[in-house]
């Protein structure tokens, strides 16, 4: 597949037994980002997963979500690290492999019964996409589901994710971690 193709792996980044997927490689080229929207968008545009604004999370989901709200004609909200959203905020707190992270959404950002598309780059463990799915439920939304460029499936996330009852699209996948 292309969008495979276009993807570096970075050997022991960031500690020494990890293979970094980097998808920097896929969206600088013009080709390689085109075809993830257009994949996206082929998805999302005919209303099979029905769904009424787009959930991004920090930093790479923002260029796909961004990307995609505009080709779908559907807002966009972001989903961010602590402390970098300037209004009343939802944070939700989660385990990482090695301590803890917490994200937060806009208090505002999403109206109670709104269907969310949560988009990201890649799927590993699944803890910031549960997180996201959190922050929306505690505004009073559902996830319509989640898609992501890479799956890493060795790694469990989307296991965990469809445990939740999440539905999960993704692009291609990568097997070990």
């Amino acid at each position: 597949m292309p969008i495979k193709s276009k993807i570096r792996t970075i050997p022991d980044h960031p500690k020494k037994g990890i293979m970094f997927r980097d998808i920097t490689t896929l969206i600088k080229d013009p080709v390689g980002f085109r075809l993830v929207i257009d994949n996206f968008t082929q998805r999302y545009i005919t209303n099979a997963v029905p769904f009424d604004i787009i959930v991004g999370i920090e930093a790479r989901g923002f260029i796909i979500g961004g990307a995609l709200s505009y080709t779908l004609g559907k807002g966009f909200v972001p989903v961010r690290k602590i402390g970098k959203l300037p209004a009343e905020v939802v944070r939700h707190e989660y385990q990482l492999e090695y301590g803890s992270d917490t994200v937060e959404i806009h208090r505002d950002a999403l109206n109670k019964g709104s269907k969310v598309l949560v988009v990201d780059d890649l799927l590993a463990t699944g803890g910031t996409a549960l997180a996201a799915a959190a922050l929306i439920e505690k505004l009073g939304g559902t996830v319509a589901e989640m898609a992501f460029i890479v799956n890493l499936p060795d790694v469990g996330g989307e296991r965990k994710l469809k445990e939740k009852g999440y539905g999960v699209y993704c692009l291609t996948e990568f097997e070990g971690d």
